[in-house]
C-alpha cells in the first residue's frame, strides 16, 4: 500500500522541522546552555515525531479501510494498528 503523497508531503514537513528543533538541541548541549530550556526543546522534538508518526498511522487506516490489499472492503489488521500505535507510546 502506497500512501498518500499530499499527506505525506506535510509529514516531510514536520519531520523536517523535528530534525532542524534535534540539531538545536544538540547544539544547545554544546553550548552549555540551560537545563530547562534543552528539556522544553527536546520534549518539542518529541511531540513533532509522534504527531508525524500518528499521522502517518492515520493515513495508512484511512487507505485499509477504503482500498485495502487485499480486495476486501473495510478489512484492516487490527493487531497491527494496535502494535504501530504503542510503538509510539
Amino acid at each position: 500500500m502506497e500512501l498518500d503523497k499530499d499527506e505525506m508531503s506535510k509529514v516531510s514537513n514536520r519531520l523536517k522541522r523535528a530534525q532542524g528543533q534535534l540539531a538545536a538541541v544538540v547544539r544547545m548541549l554544546d553550548e552549555g546552555r540551560d537545563c530547562e530550556d534543552i528539556v522544553t526543546q527536546l520534549s518539542a522534538v518529541s511531540r513533532a515525531l509522534d504527531r508525524a508518526g500518528f499521522a502517518i498511522i492515520a493515513s495508512g487506516m484511512r487507505q485499509c479501510l477504503t482500498q485495502p490489499d487485499d480486495g476486501e472492503p473495510g478489512t484492516l489488521d487490527v493487531q497491527k494498528l494496535e502494535k504501530l500505535f504503542l510503538s509510539l507510546a
